[in-house]
Protein backbone atom coordinates (compact mmCIF):
# COMPACT_ATOMS: atom_id res chain seq x y z
CA UNK A 1 0.00 0.00 0.00
CA UNK A 2 1.64 3.49 -0.71
CA UNK A 3 1.90 6.34 1.75
CA UNK A 4 -0.55 7.54 -0.35
CA UNK A 5 -3.71 5.03 -0.16
CA UNK A 6 -2.41 4.81 4.15
CA UNK A 7 -3.18 8.60 4.63
CA UNK A 8 -6.24 8.39 3.05
CA UNK A 9 -7.40 5.24 4.28
CA UNK A 10 -6.34 6.99 8.02
CA UNK A 11 -8.52 9.91 7.88
CA UNK A 12 -11.15 8.06 6.22
CA UNK A 13 -11.26 6.00 9.78
CA UNK A 14 -11.02 8.85 11.28
CA UNK A 15 -13.58 10.70 9.85
CA UNK A 16 -15.71 7.46 10.45
CA UNK A 17 -14.87 7.54 13.89
CA UNK A 18 -15.71 10.55 14.27
CA UNK A 19 -19.30 10.34 13.03
CA UNK A 20 -19.94 7.35 15.42
CA UNK A 21 -18.85 9.30 18.10
CA UNK A 22 -21.33 12.38 17.03
CA UNK A 23 -24.21 9.39 16.41
CA UNK A 24 -23.28 8.56 20.52
CA UNK A 25 -23.26 11.87 21.85
CA UNK A 26 -26.69 12.66 20.42
CA UNK A 27 -29.00 10.11 22.49
CA UNK A 28 -26.74 10.49 25.65
CA UNK A 29 -27.21 14.18 25.54
CA UNK A 30 -31.26 13.40 25.39
CA UNK A 31 -30.84 10.56 28.08
CA UNK A 32 -29.47 13.06 30.21
CA UNK A 33 -32.10 15.87 29.77
CA UNK A 34 -34.86 13.43 30.12
CA UNK A 35 -33.53 11.96 33.43
CA UNK A 36 -32.50 15.28 34.88
CA UNK A 37 -36.38 16.31 34.15
CA UNK A 38 -37.57 13.81 36.04
CA UNK A 39 -35.42 13.93 38.70
CA UNK A 40 -36.40 17.65 39.14
CA UNK A 41 -39.92 16.60 38.85
CA UNK A 42 -40.06 14.30 42.25
CA UNK A 43 -40.05 16.94 44.51
CA UNK A 44 -38.63 17.23 48.75
CA UNK A 45 -41.50 16.03 51.28
CA UNK A 46 -39.60 18.14 53.68
CA UNK A 47 -40.27 20.53 51.26
CA UNK A 48 -44.09 20.20 50.78
CA UNK A 49 -44.99 18.45 54.83
CA UNK A 50 -44.17 19.18 58.28
CA UNK A 51 -42.36 16.04 58.55
CA UNK A 52 -42.01 16.57 62.46
CA UNK A 53 -46.40 17.16 62.88
CA UNK A 54 -49.25 14.79 62.94
CA UNK A 55 -52.63 15.61 61.64
CA UNK A 56 -55.72 13.29 61.43
CA UNK A 57 -58.72 13.43 58.88
CA UNK A 58 -61.75 11.54 59.28
CA UNK A 59 -63.74 11.73 55.72
CA UNK A 60 -65.19 10.28 52.85
CA UNK A 61 -63.30 9.26 49.67
CA UNK A 62 -64.06 11.04 46.61
CA UNK A 63 -61.17 9.65 44.73
CA UNK A 64 -58.39 7.32 44.82
CA UNK A 65 -55.61 7.50 41.80
CA UNK A 66 -53.52 5.12 42.22
CA UNK A 67 -50.29 5.83 40.29
CA UNK A 68 -46.80 6.46 39.59
CA UNK A 69 -44.71 8.26 40.97
CA UNK A 70 -47.44 8.98 44.18
CA UNK A 71 -50.79 8.12 44.40
CA UNK A 72 -53.13 10.22 45.46
CA UNK A 73 -56.38 9.82 47.76
CA UNK A 74 -58.86 12.47 47.52
CA UNK A 75 -60.84 12.61 51.20
CA UNK A 76 -64.11 15.36 51.73
CA UNK A 77 -62.99 16.09 55.63
CA UNK A 78 -63.46 18.79 58.39
CA UNK A 79 -60.72 21.54 58.91
CA UNK A 80 -60.16 22.04 62.57
CA UNK A 81 -62.74 24.29 62.27
CA UNK A 82 -65.22 22.24 60.78
CA UNK A 83 -65.15 23.59 57.36
CA UNK A 84 -65.11 20.97 55.08
CA UNK A 85 -62.93 20.52 52.47
CA UNK A 86 -61.44 17.99 49.90
CA UNK A 87 -58.07 17.10 51.24
CA UNK A 88 -55.29 15.69 48.93
CA UNK A 89 -53.49 12.88 50.50
CA UNK A 90 -50.23 11.98 49.16
CA UNK A 91 -49.10 8.13 49.34
CA UNK A 92 -47.03 5.77 47.68
CA UNK A 93 -46.55 4.83 44.06
CA UNK A 94 -48.70 2.26 42.73
CA UNK A 95 -46.06 -0.01 42.37
CA UNK A 96 -44.89 0.34 46.02
CA UNK A 97 -47.95 -0.22 47.04
CA UNK A 98 -48.89 -2.99 45.15
CA UNK A 99 -45.80 -4.96 46.63
CA UNK A 100 -47.75 -3.94 50.00
CA UNK A 101 -50.88 -5.59 49.38
CA UNK A 102 -52.69 -2.67 47.82
CA UNK A 103 -54.65 -2.60 44.58
CA UNK A 104 -56.59 0.25 42.72
CA UNK A 105 -59.80 -1.15 44.15
CA UNK A 106 -58.59 -0.99 47.83
CA UNK A 107 -60.78 2.44 48.47
CA UNK A 108 -63.56 3.85 46.79
CA UNK A 109 -65.71 6.51 46.40
CA UNK A 110 -67.86 6.95 49.82
CA UNK A 111 -65.60 4.83 52.17
CA UNK A 112 -65.62 6.52 55.25
CA UNK A 113 -61.42 6.67 56.34
CA UNK A 114 -59.74 8.11 59.61
CA UNK A 115 -55.89 9.57 57.81
CA UNK A 116 -52.68 10.37 59.82
CA UNK A 117 -50.03 11.85 58.17
CA UNK A 118 -47.85 15.12 57.92
CA UNK A 119 -49.71 18.02 57.32
CA UNK A 120 -49.09 20.36 54.18
CA UNK A 121 -46.41 23.44 54.84
CA UNK A 122 -49.15 25.51 53.15
CA UNK A 123 -52.62 25.22 55.46
CA UNK A 124 -54.58 26.08 52.90
CA UNK A 125 -53.74 23.68 50.61
CA UNK A 126 -55.41 21.13 52.67
CA UNK A 127 -52.37 18.58 51.85
CA UNK A 128 -51.87 15.57 54.05
CA UNK A 129 -48.23 13.62 53.53
CA UNK A 130 -50.14 9.76 54.72
CA UNK A 131 -48.35 7.51 57.58
CA UNK A 132 -51.84 5.57 58.70
CA UNK A 133 -54.96 4.87 57.38
CA UNK A 134 -57.86 2.81 58.75
CA UNK A 135 -61.47 2.37 57.12
CA UNK A 136 -63.48 2.17 60.38
CA UNK A 137 -66.32 -0.06 58.34
CA UNK A 138 -64.34 -3.21 57.95
CA UNK A 139 -61.40 -2.47 60.22
CA UNK A 140 -58.81 -2.21 56.85
CA UNK A 141 -55.65 -0.55 57.85
CA UNK A 142 -52.21 0.39 56.30
CA UNK A 143 -48.91 2.52 57.85
CA UNK A 144 -48.94 -0.08 61.43
CA UNK A 145 -47.19 -2.99 59.78
CA UNK A 146 -43.45 -3.40 59.05
CA UNK A 147 -42.86 -2.39 55.55
CA UNK A 148 -45.76 -0.09 55.31
CA UNK A 149 -44.41 2.91 54.66
CA UNK A 150 -43.20 5.05 51.50
CA UNK A 151 -40.94 7.54 50.14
Amino acid sequence: MSVCSEAFARSRYQRVLAASAKLLLVPAAVMLIVTAGAARAHHSFTATYFEDRNVTIEGTVLQFQFRNPHSFLHVQAPDENGEMHRWAVEWGGSSQLSNQGLAGSTLRPGDVVQITGNPGRDASDHRVRMRYLLRPADGFDWGNEPGETFD
